[in-house]
């Protein structure tokens, strides 16, 4: 869905340094430890929402405490993570929230990536207003009462329209184009990144103040600022292929994992670890309130959800 451009590096390795968005041809430079033959390394993509975070902390911390293996993370926009993950540069994506292009491409055709299971974590994007704005407007849930509120989701940022609140413009999103194609009279602003979207809708929430936001779940916030979707036109298969002509709204989309394939081959137990690590919704989002909200570190996050939940992840590592 999502995925920023500063890469890390797990422990003792060098910060990598990659740029652009969308577009960046990270392949080029990555850690050197990637897929290294004979190499007890390790090299995941790290995708810049927070969920995604949670789960690369949990997995880092199995496999450098109970297999003994040495992980180095690259945070990269999605679409560039594919690349990479196909050249070899990086292991393994544990998130994929659906890119049928880049599947048909590298897992189909060429062969260098393969399925690495289901996260166990099912996701969907849609629209959302605070609970509280939608408890004193109910009709505000039906997306075709939008234009009637748009005069209260005005901001300085959207240009005598309604606000449509993005995140990052990496992320999966057709608001564009549905907010064209449903005529609505809104305006697309992207607030830059996951946290600056958080803490704009924070801000909102603490002041009790309408808004329209492009949000997903699983994902720590509700809990934080309840919200409730508003229901766009149904999706249904083929829907979205076009991506200027799309009107309806957004799957169900069960995340995937995707390891390279010679890494899915010949990555003894760190591959086979991966392919079987599987958690609930809640299981993510735990560790991803510690993260985000209780500011722990992700090693911290991770240690305190591994030490409570050893039946869960034992199953991973036989």
């Amino acid at each position: 869905m999502r995925l920023r451009t500063t890469a890390l590096t797990a422990g003792a390795s060098a910060l990598l340094l990659l740029t652009g968005c969308g577009a960046a041809d990270m392949t080029k430079q990555a850690s050197p430890f990637a897929n290294a033959q004979g190499a007890r390394t390790v090299t995941l993509s790290v995708q810049s929402w927070v969920g995604a975070q949670a789960n690369v902390a949990v997995a880092q911390y199995l496999l450098e405490h109970e297999l003994g293996y040495r992980v180095d993370t690259v945070q990269v926009d999605e679409v560039p993570a594919w690349d990479a993950l196909s050249q070899g540069r990086v292991d393994a994506i544990l998130e994929d929230w659906g890119h049928p292009d880049q599947e048909a491409r590298y897992v189909d055709d060429k062969k260098t990536i393969a399925h690495g299971g289901d996260l166990g974590v099912t996701g969907h994007i849609g629209w959302f207003v605070p609970t509280y704005f939608a408890k004193e407007h109910p009709d505000v849930t039906d997306w075709k009462n939008l234009n009637k509120y748009a005069s209260q989701f005005r901001t300085a940022e959207s240009g005598g329209k309604g606000q449509l609140m993005d995140g990052s413009p990496s992320y999966v999103t057709n608001d564009k184009a549905l907010v064209q194609n449903l005529k609505l009279d809104y305006q697309v602003v992207f607030a830059g990144s996951e946290a600056a979207q958080i803490t704009q809708m924070r801000q909102f929430a603490k002041e009790k103040k309408p808004f329209l936001t492009y949000w997903y779940a699983p994902q720590w916030l509700f809990e934080k600022v309840p919200m409730t979707e508003v229901k766009l036109p149904a999706y249904k298969d083929g829907c979205d292929a076009e991506p200027d002509k799309v009107a309806c709204g957004y799957p169900h989309t069960p995340l995937q994992k995707y390891l390279n394939a010679d890494f899915s081959k010949d990555g003894g137990k760190a591959a086979a670890f991966l392919k079987r690590f599987k958690w609930t919704t809640e299981d993510q989002n735990e560790v991803s309130l510690m993260i985000a909200d209780q500011k722990l570190t992700p090693e911290a996050a991770a240690k305190k959800w591994v030490d409570s939940h050893a039946s869960t992840w034992k199953a991973w590592l036989s």
